[in-house]
């Protein structure tokens, strides 16, 4: 096991656990859940434990308190192997009346009916992701996102990733192990990590078996489409061949299956006051937790995206999107990306609680600068500005090597120069 390199969920862990009587870490696996939660936990109970687990099960059917008792914070790590444990740990905290006694680490959300409250009041969520590279140590962090919705004017740095690394960093992916190890092994991780979603994870979710075959096309066909509106429609013609079995309904179920193990996190439209009566496209981008999970499916090496920047660019911008929602997560925001019937759109907005926003365009290279800056002055200018906040910031997110304020005052961060 390697270093424990410090995480932005880190301080949203302590933050929660002071307001809440438990809190469930909710992400894929190997995010980096379970040791995130051990850092801060004093007693751990491992439900994986294959020397335990049968012993565990028992004691739950029987008494699950039991397994509650130790020091607190106290870790349940994989709950949802016990989903009765959810109900415990509800009644448990009603009962001491203390914040902070339990932390709860899942992979994959439940059947519904296998909880009988919701939890409210009681357990807050805490969403994990693979790492932003700021938190893995490859961007360098002069450009601070805090720092831009603040109105701090002053934007400079230079970026040490050049086109070659990023490439290699995107199909590493964000995944803690691989983050530490060398890019062969880390690009083995995501094939691996794709092949146990495919025979193994997505089945095991709701306990209805699914064909891997099916799994993996659809898969394939998220990767082929990242980062755009591909309908359901789209998908499944996507897949190709000519199985009838394969309906609207049973990609919506893979799908659905595939979302609950938080291997699928689309990004949903932004619905903001606009000066016109200008329709909006309410569709959700298609986007993997992880890039890395995209390149993996396809087949995808560093040098294979060096050789397509097409499919590069798509995957850089879902690369954005990653590192976007984990600093976003840690100013108490969400992202979203914009666009309405007469095809203007905006790659992402990032949406602070208090009603403070940003604009971003995702632009790997310079010859696209101008014509992305033009996009954003035209998105603004259809905002209505009187019923809502004027942008905080306006945004080019890029590829290149230098971080700068334009003269027309949109800041131009290459992604290996931001962080929260």
């Amino acid at each position: 096991m390697g270093t424990y390199l410090t995480r932005i969920a880190d301080t949203l862990l302590l933050e929660a656990l002071k307001a809440s009587g438990a809190v469930l870490i909710e992400g894929p696996k190997w995010c980096g859940k379970t040791r995130t939660a051990q850092q801060n936990a004093q007693s751990v109970l491992m439900m994986q434990d294959p020397d335990r687990k049968t012993d565990y099960l028992k004691t739950v059917a029987v008494k699950p308190s039991l397994l509650l008792e130790g020091a607190t914070p106290r870790l349940l790590d994989e709950w949802q192997i016990a989903p009765v444990l959810w109900d415990a740990v509800r009644f448990v905290v009603d009962q001491r009346g203390m914040t902070g006694q339990f932390i709860l680490t899942g992979s994959a959300v439940p059947v519904d009916n296998k909880t009988s409250h919701t939890g409210t009041g009681r357990i807050s969520r805490l969403r994990m992701r693979p790492m932003s590279l700021f938190e893995s140590g490859e961007s360098e962090g002069s450009v601070s996102l805090s720092d831009l919705f603040a109105g701090i004017p002053d934007t400079s740095g230079i970026s040490r990733i050049p086109i070659e690394r990023l490439a290699s960093l995107l199909v590493r992916g964000g995944w803690p192990e691989s983050v530490q190890s060398d890019d062969r092994t880390g690009e083995k991780r995501a094939r691996d990590y794709v092949d146990a979603v495919i025979h193994q994870d997505v089945s095991r979710v709701d306990e209805v078996e699914k064909s891997p075959a099916k799994i993996q096309a659809l898969m394939k066909s998220l990767a082929r489409n990242i980062s755009t509106e591909a309908s359901m429609a789209t998908l499944k013609g996507d897949m190709g061949g000519q199985d009838e079995s394969m309906t609207l309904p049973t990609v919506a179920s893979y799908l659905n299956a595939l979302e609950r193990i938080f291997v699928v996190e689309d990004l949903p439209a932004w619905n903001p006051s606009l000066r016109s009566k200008t329709p909006l496209r309410t569709s959700a981008k298609r986007h993997f937790t992880d890039p890395s999970i995209a390149t993996a499916v396809m087949g995808l090496s560093a040098k294979g995206l060096l050789q397509d920047f097409s499919t590069f660019g798509f995957l850089f911008e879902s690369l954005c999107i990653r590192d976007l929602r984990v600093y976003a997560d840690a100013l108490d925001g969400r992202v979203f990306h914009y666009r309405d019937k007469t095809g203007l759109e905006c790659d992402a907005v990032v949406v602070l609680r208090d009603g403070r926003w940003g604009a971003i365009e995702i632009k790997m290279g310079a010859a696209e600068f101008d014509p992305a800056a033009e996009n954003l002055k035209r998105f603004v200018e259809r905002v209505d500005t009187d019923r809502m906040r004027k942008p905080s910031f306006l945004m080019i997110l890029s590829a290149t090597e230098f971080a700068y304020r334009r003269e027309d005052g949109i800041h131009v961060v290459p992604l290996g120069c931001l962080k929260p």
